[in-house]
């Protein structure tokens, strides 16, 4: 089956599991957004920073979770890999190599996500915030040689967008009125939802590197590289280690607070 014919049948499976009456966002005011943000737009892949992430959880779950065995068996995987793998490894590269080069790194990845953020801004109406991805795309890969240098942060700028930048194709199909489904925790990658987990598939087929002939285990070792460079720059006061280091349920504190996360979002 070519790849054009699968991509287009797991999206439309996956819409039909969601249903047309899928899970509502949540009901309360979601905290103010925070315009300018370009966010790097793969924030389901693992270890990921927990940004606002601090509101309490309740004992009833903000999204279905008929998977939960299997989602907390997950969870505790992830948690492992997090403070046995993952933090060690960003640890030592953060001893090992200094500050600059790795926010060097940081933005290269940052300007190459550019398509996901440019396609998904048109998707949502976001003009202005197209537009601006665009500038900052050609600005900081020509003078900051290939985005390695953020320069369009140092120039000046008579305007902002209205609204933040997309983040992805899954909060598109949150604006969409497309629910969660439901929640389900995939191995090192993390928290997700059936929405969120179309959305990362779609996304990655707008990565450049998808088109580069690496293999799935290149693509991969890339991807953790890109998210142990990011977890080193975020060692101190890290949210994810702070949220789950002081719940009593730690696995309840992640899922509602994905899901208040992803409900920000999408209202932005």
């Amino acid at each position: 089956m070519p790849i054009f014919t699968r991509t287009i049948f797991f999206f439309f499976f996956a819409l039909f599991l969601m249903g047309t009456t899928a899970t509502p966002l949540l009901a309360q005011e979601a905290p103010p957004a925070q315009a300018n943000q370009a966010d790097d737009s793969d924030e389901l892949e693992g270890f990921e920073d927990f940004e606002d992430f601090g509101e309490e959880y309740s004992n009833e779950p903000l999204v279905a979770d008929p998977l939960y065995p299997f989602n907390y068996a997950m969870f505790h995987f992830n948690d492992f890999l997090f403070h046995h793998v993952a933090d060690p490894l960003a640890t030592a590269w953060n001893w090992a190599t200094p500050r600059p080069p790795r926010q060097w790194i940081s933005n290269f990845f940052t300007n190459l996500a550019f398509p996901i953020r440019f396609v998904n801004n048109l998707l949502q109406g976001k003009w202005d915030a197209a537009y601006m991805e665009t500038s900052k795309f050609i600005v900081n890969t020509s003078w900051g040689f290939l985005g390695l240098f953020d320069v369009a942060s140092t120039m000046k700028r008579r305007w902002v967008p209205e609204r933040p930048t997309a983040d992805g194709f899954g909060q598109t199909l949150g604006k969409m009125g497309i629910g969660h489904g439901l929640y389900i925790v995939w191995p090192v990658v993390g928290p997700s939802s059936i929405r969120e987990s179309v959305g990362w598939y779609a996304d990655a087929k707008l990565d450049p590197l998808s088109y580069t002939g690496l293999s799935l285990i290149e693509f991969g070792a890339i991807r953790s590289f890109r998210n142990l460079n990011t977890l080193s720059l975020e060692l101190v006061g890290n949210e994810y280690e702070t949220m789950t280091s002081g719940a009593i349920d730690p696995y309840a504190a992640v899922r509602d607070a994905y899901i208040r996360f992803r409900a920000k979002k999408v209202k932005e």
